[in-house]
């Protein structure tokens, strides 16, 4: 039996039982179907859960698993040289399955070329540099990866399925520890990931979601998408949630026990159109994609960097909003309110998902430093401004960052403000703080006279070290920021810093 597409074929299903049977449960549950192709009517059997998805009866029956499971060497991290398969023990030692030391599962995501991205061979890599005895295993589902959308996002709950077939199997006949077990499930893959550790007989260690699939799954149930019940500790990392729910490329509700959104979640640095296009420019036209995945792959980027680099781990903080975040409020590392990002993660275990925020530079490795600075506003006369350019400067012992853009949201005479600030650059030990209030305007006429601030001091607490430092004008009482003016210097206050350190 085919399945016709404008292309030609679909694929072809062996089984033709399997599929009657599946149309016979739809149908005996009263559910009308409207039916403009065996495609459609397949699809939508697949996705009112009324094939045994989540059961487990037959899961020792293999005959009908049509994933396909490469064990991948750390030599050829680019090839499916060798497939462990189902039901063929020996299959296990003619790919050196190594019985003794960590499995990775890595499960790819839809895919419009029906080939593996580029993506899977530097995970892969990452995988076996910060474990090199592991096994890297590929799940190889690309025939029903490459569908029509809905029906790929359908076909998740088979593939799940097959997943964990496997897993059982694999761990029953080596007796492999579940505590051994992690998978890593992109997009799409995400949610087989979760499905599969629904289904196994005891619950894997780990489950780690890179950017898991919206469309279709921000209103489904537990059992059709990844969930905190799926494994011991479920982490996941949301880099593209932009638009309306469940049409934003990536899901935007947690569904882990904790989920980072790096940059609010909705879109990263460095995948803006103009950088998008230039690349365009310079390789052709076949990375015209990554205008629609730039900022979706970057969870895999983000988590191949917690590998790779993993002296400069990212940090992420619990905050209610990243509008709550980006006032920088929330850099509390107290009762498990920060945690590292990807590999290196704290499992963290609570009844409900933790959500952390973070930011990142645009490229690898993508670490920041971030800062809370609190700045109180004095003024003899009366000024407020919306969005006003700011350049500030960090010095410290172990380096420097100047001229860091922000446009402050709010500036008003006698007001208190709290703002994020971040660096790429480890300054270590803040000595000192400048801050230049840059015109907003191309042209100022010269009998305007320029608005002051008077500011007294600074707090600046360090979300990476969770050091609190009071900065105090340089000279004199207040330091004077004016439009268009020079900078206000501040400097540590020791006295501040040495009452602190005998009240300790």
């Amino acid at each position: 039996m085919h399945f016709h597409s404008k292309n030609g074929y679909f694929h072809h299903i062996p089984n033709l039982s399997r599929v009657v049977i599946k149309l016979i449960v739809c149908w005996s549950n009263n559910v009308f179907f409207k039916v403009l192709s065996t495609t459609f009517l397949l699809s939508m059997c697949i996705c009112t859960g009324n094939i045994t998805a989540n059961s487990t009866d037959r899961m020792d029956d293999f005959s009908d698993i049509e994933s396909r499971f490469a064990l991948r060497s750390n030599n050829e991290p680019d090839d499916d040289l060798c497939y462990i398969i189902p039901g063929q023990p020996q299959t296990i030692v003619e790919c050196n399955f190594n019985p003794d030391t960590k499995t990775f599962i890595v499960i790819h995501g839809w895919t419009v070329t029906g080939m593996y991205e580029s993506w899977v061979s530097k995970l892969v890599t990452a995988l076996y540099e910060r474990e090199p005895s592991a096994n890297v295993l590929v799940v190889d589902w690309l025939v029903r990866a490459q569908q029509h959308y809905p029906t790929s996002a359908a076909y998740t709950k088979l593939v799940g399925r097959d997943v964990a077939k496997f897993v059982n199997w694999l761990q029953a006949e080596l007796e492999y520890p579940w505590e051994k077990l992690h998978l890593l499930g992109y997009s799409l893959g995400a949610h087989v990931a979760g499905i599969a550790g629904l289904l196994t007989k005891d619950k894997v260690n780990r489950i780690t979601g890179l950017d898991p699939a919206g469309p279709s799954f921000e209103y489904a149930d537990a059992q059709s998408t990844l969930s905190p019940d799926d494994a011991l500790f479920v982490d996941v990392l949301h880099t593209n949630t932009r638009g309306s729910p469940d049409r934003s490329i990536g899901i935007q509700r947690p569904v882990g026990h904790i989920d980072f959104y790096p940059n609010g979640g909705t879109f990263q640095p460095g995948c803006d159109l103009q950088n998008t296009m230039m690349m365009v420019a310079t390789t052709g036209l076949r990375n015209m994609d990554q205008i629609v995945k730039c900022s979706h792959e970057r969870s895999i980027h983000l988590f191949i960097d917690s590998l790779i680099n993993s002296e400069q781990e990212s940090m992420g903080y619990r905050c209610s909003s990243k509008e709550t975040f980006n006032k920088g409020v929330c850099l509390s590392c107290r009762k498990n309110r920060c945690n590292k990002v990807g590999y290196g993660v704290n499992k963290v275990r609570s009844r409900r998902s933790s959500r952390m925020y973070m930011k990142t530079r645009d490229m690898m490795p993508f670490k920041v430093f971030h800062y809370q600075v609190k700045v109180h506003f004095f003024g003899k006369t009366k000024i407020s401004y919306n969005d006003q350019p700011m350049k500030i400067s960090l010095y410290g012992y172990s380096g420097e960052k100047e001229n860091i853009p922000y446009v402050m949201p709010s500036l008003n005479t006698n007001t208190t403000v709290s703002f994020l600030l971040t660096t790429d650059v480890d300054i270590g030990e803040l000595l000192m703080v400048k801050l230049v209030w840059e015109k907003d305007m191309l042209i100022s006429w010269p009998w305007w006279s320029a608005d002051t601030l008077h500011i007294r001091k600074l707090r600046i607490k360090s979300g990476e070290t969770q050091s609190r430092v009071i900065f105090v004008a340089k000279d004199g009482e207040f330091s004077y920021l004016t439009r268009g003016g020079d900078a206000a210097v501040f400097v540590k206050d020791k006295e501040a810093q040495s009452s602190h350190k005998s009240e300790r």
